[in-house]
């Protein structure tokens, strides 16, 4: 049969074809065709990585020439000899060699002094600032699920994508139901064994007058179109490229890319607090990002091969940064500003804001803030997505940065 002569882009694409056009009402089939379109004209697509627990920036990019990072460091401070020099200033960590390959390959751009005005120390409520891009206050929904509203506000399936144990406000939106899985192979929706067979088969009943109804059928079709998928482009994922220790679930979202998912927004994390380096920091802090280096740079030697590396762009951030004198428990202890990256081959790679100083310090011995994150927000959405709405969803013009090529 012609059937088993597709490749399984053709079969993945084939599927939600048939989700978006046979299987929901004519309006929002209509919808999801123009947003499909407008997607494909532009094929880019943003991943975002959270380094949750508050990653140490200034042992991640070492400021080796300013003494005053040795003295505020005597026992942590990383010596010179043994970092990985890209400049006569800076260093990386010796245990990021993809970093550095990434970075003197002009596919990196290092952002200096990210916070914000008035930061928090509480690991949940600076995170929740960062997931909503709302400081200081409390917002509804998050950074990048307004963003998903605003690119694409009729809400195509599978256009938000969060990979993860559970679901992070930062993709909390108002017309997306952003698709969230943790392992491939068990993403379906939980039954008991009576109730799965009536489960899986949503009828298609027609034109649902009831909006109520009409919507709860519209997502348990999308949750069940959105497992196939998901779990046949890992099935079919096969890659050389060695990610190390751990993939932070970058291989998955290669795997959906070359699948043809039709997603413009993926959000992923090194979980469970992992950089909240408070005792003995530098043996654990090195494997931290020598995992996180291997798997970024893994990453984008796999889209390399499947061809999508000029399509995306991968940033990075932590909800804070650490305090700039290291703790009786050769440690550091929970700070304000830190470095942003920005990674993907349309990346201009260098420095880029102001360097906070290392002897004007804020209270408690902090890094004062020289850019504001929503600035490197701003400059993902209209810079790299071409998305000119970004000073409405972040409250605010901030400006950008010029970063892509």
């Amino acid at each position: 049969m012609k059937e088993k002569n597709m490749n399984r882009r053709e079969l993945l694409t084939g599927v939600a074809g048939l989700s978006a056009l046979s299987l929901v009402p004519p309006a929002f089939a209509q919808a999801a065709q123009a947003a499909a379109a407008q997607a494909a004209a532009n094929g880019k697509v943003l991943v975002i990585l959270e380094l949750s627990g508050g990653n140490d920036g200034l042992n991640t990019v070492v400021p080796y020439g300013d003494d005053a990072y040795y003295r505020n460091r005597p026992n942590i401070g990383i010596p010179k000899n043994d970092l990985r020099i890209i400049d006569d200033h800076f260093g990386f960590n010796p245990g990021m060699a993809g970093f550095e390959r990434l970075y003197k390959d002009g596919k990196m751009a290092i952002i200096h002094g990210c916070g914000y005005e008035n930061p928090s120390y509480s690991h949940f409520t600076s995170m929740a600032y960062w997931h909503t891009a709302a400081p200081n206050s409390g917002d509804e929904y998050g950074w990048v699920g307004k963003l998903a509203d605003s690119m694409a506000p009729d809400a195509p399936a599978n256009y938000l994508v969060n990979i993860a144990a559970r679901q992070s406000l930062a993709v909390r939106s108002g017309k997306h139901v952003p698709v969230v899985f943790d392992d491939p192979d068990r993403f379906m929706r939980e039954a008991f064994a009576s109730e799965k067979k009536a489960l899986d088969i949503v009828a298609d009943i027609g034109q649902v007058e009831n909006p109520s109804r009409r919507f709860l059928l519209d997502i348990a079709r999308s949750a069940n179109d959105a497992s196939a998928l998901v779990r046949e482009a890992w099935s079919s994922y096969n890659s050389p490229v060695d990610y190390g220790v751990t993939g932070l679930d970058l291989p998955k979202v290669v795997a959906l890319l070359d699948a043809g998912m039709p997603t413009s927004l993926y959000y992923v994390s090194y979980r469970n607090n992992a950089f909240d380096t408070h005792v003995f920091q530098n043996d654990l802090h090195r494997r931290l990002l020598t995992y996180t280096s291997d798997a970024v740079s893994a990453f984008v030697q796999d889209l390399e091969r499947i061809g999508r590396a000029d399509d995306v762009a991968l940033m990075i951030f932590s909800e804070f940064g650490r305090r700039v004198p290291e703790n009786v428990s050769l440690g550091t202890d929970h700070g304000a500003a830190n470095a942003m990256f920005v990674v993907g081959n349309q990346v201009k790679g260098g420095h880029y804001g102001e360097l906070p100083s290392l002897t004007e310090l804020t209270v408690g011995d902090n890094l004062d803030y020289t850019t504001d994150f929503r600035k490197v927000y701003q400059t993902m959405i209209e810079g790299w997505l071409g998305h000119g709405n970004a000073p409405n969803l972040l409250k605010g013009n901030f400006g950008t940065f010029d970063l892509f090529a």
